[in-house]
């Protein structure tokens, strides 16, 4: 391009004596700053070198020779004209590395992984929960049969590399409607998505994972109310015993040959998970030891954490898992129950069974826990209520909050969240256990001081 004089851009008077057209100032050594007038006021355009002769421009925005909201002076664009510079060349950079990641691609590589896992977990197909909230909160769904679709948010086809942490705080904002304990499953898996991503594809996306640190849950007086509703999951050792003894009557009922009720008892006499309950081994039983070895949750990234943690049970659950490890292999499954299947062309419907295998998912509690729940009188209490009751009977019992957690695969930190108020009066137990009277035990001895002074009067 011929070499050709700095146009006078800086002030609006300068700019009111140039001709109509097309006007440019250097003001780097690549980048001119141009100025478009027209029969009524003018644009800013920017134009930088791309090399081997090439250059590249664009509008950056209104000229203030008529002074409004957004219009830009001379100064101002300067500044904008070296900003879209670097977004282009960001944008090269990039573009030379690779394909554009953008949110979407990042979720849905989330969303794949977390399938295949609960899938593995599960032994056929699944549909992870955490993709069905980033398909309503994020990416979007089409309409299929009965469901309608679901629009994607904005943030879905932003680039990573191009991602604020505006960004992140107005999805998160527009985010309504949702508990804060349904906040925050979103939140960490929409972390996780981008957190994954920025690993995969750093260093292109050095900075991303600093930037999802604004992803955190809005407190609420919602966050109140769902501390007080667990309070009514917590149960009297009367009360557990009522819940088992009501699982097996419905065991017995319902013809599960002890399947269901020896999994309810070792969940309550644990306080485990039901995920982890159901990945136990014959081998975990160490009558013994008197205890159980319980497979560590997959929560968390799992470094430094062990593959199991012993948990003390009773002689009474011990002997009631007997009928499930005798003469099996160690490394068979602990808790198994009999599978089901539609008996073909019979009318009304029938089921057989095909054969025993083990407890897989949640959902397969869900109608046994609803009879059990009915027979207890207790139709409220879900089957967490086991968790939460164990961990409040040990913090009763005055153990260390460090050996609490440790037994129920959880931090210190989380118990003094969710069970504050009961560390608490654990706390005052264990300190009112060590007063001790300090006064002399001769009640008969003790004179008033009104009584002594008379007395010494009287003397004298």
């Amino acid at each position: 391009m011929a070499k050709q004089a700095d146009a006078k851009l800086t002030t609006r008077n300068a700019r009111a004596s140039l001709p109509v057209g097309l006007h440019w100032r250097a003001v780097d050594a690549d980048i001119h700053l141009g100025y478009r007038k027209a029969k009524k006021g003018g644009r800013w355009l920017v134009r930088h070198y791309l090399g081997d002769k090439k250059y590249a421009q664009e509008v950056i925005g209104t000229a203030d020779d008529e002074v409004a909201s957004g219009n830009l002076d001379y100064s101002a664009a300067v500044r904008a004209a070296f900003a879209a510079v670097a977004r282009k060349r960001a944008e090269a950079e990039a573009e030379a590395a690779g394909p554009v990641v953008t949110v979407r691609m990042a979720v849905v590589d989330y969303i794949a992984g977390r399938d295949a896992r609960d899938s593995k977990r599960a032994g056929r197909a699944v549909k992870s929960d955490a993709a069905r909230r980033m398909e309503r909160y994020v990416i979007g769904r089409p309409a299929e049969g009965r469901r309608k679709a679901v629009d994607a948010a904005p943030i879905a086809d932003m680039s990573l590399g191009n991602l604020k942490e505006g960004d992140l705080r107005a999805w998160r904002e527009a985010i309504t409607g949702l508990k804060p304990t349904s906040q925050r499953r979103l939140f960490n898996d929409f972390k996780a998505a981008l957190n994954a991503a920025s690993e995969k594809h750093s260093p292109r996306l050095a900075d991303l994972a600093a930037i999802t640190k604004t992803l955190k849950v809005r407190l609420s007086d919602d966050e109140d109310s769902a501390e007080v509703a667990r309070e009514n999951q917590i149960l009297t050792d009367a009360q557990v015993t009522v819940i088992l003894a009501a699982a097996k009557a419905v065991d017995d009922e319902n013809g599960w040959e002890g399947d269901l009720y020896r999994l309810i008892a070792v969940m309550a006499a644990t306080g485990a998970r039901f995920a982890q309950i159901v990945r136990m081994r014959i081998g975990d039983v160490q009558r013994d030891a008197g205890r159980l070895m319980v497979p560590a949750s997959r929560k968390g990234r799992g470094g430094g954490k062990a593959a199991h943690t012993p948990v003390p049970v009773g002689a009474d659950i011990l002997t009631l898992l007997l009928p499930a490890t005798t003469g099996r292999a160690r490394t068979a499954a602990l808790f198994e129950r009999w599978r089901h299947v539609r008996v073909p062309g019979v009318v009304p419907i029938q089921w057989k069974r095909a054969g025993r295998g083990p407890w897989k998912t949640p959902s397969e509690l869900v109608r046994p826990w609803h009879a059990i729940r009915e027979r207890a009188g207790l139709p409220d209490v879900i089957p967490y209520a086991l968790r939460h009751s164990s961990i409040v009977r040990g913090i009763r019992a005055n153990l260390p909050i460090r050996l609490v957690a440790a037994l129920h695969d959880t931090s210190v930190a989380m118990i003094e969240r969710h069970y504050g108020r009961w560390v608490a009066d654990g706390l005052d137990a264990l300190a009112a256990s060590a007063v001790v009277p300090l006064l002399p035990a001769d009640e008969g001895n003790v004179v008033r001081i009104s009584e002594k002074v008379g007395r010494e009067r009287k003397s004298k």
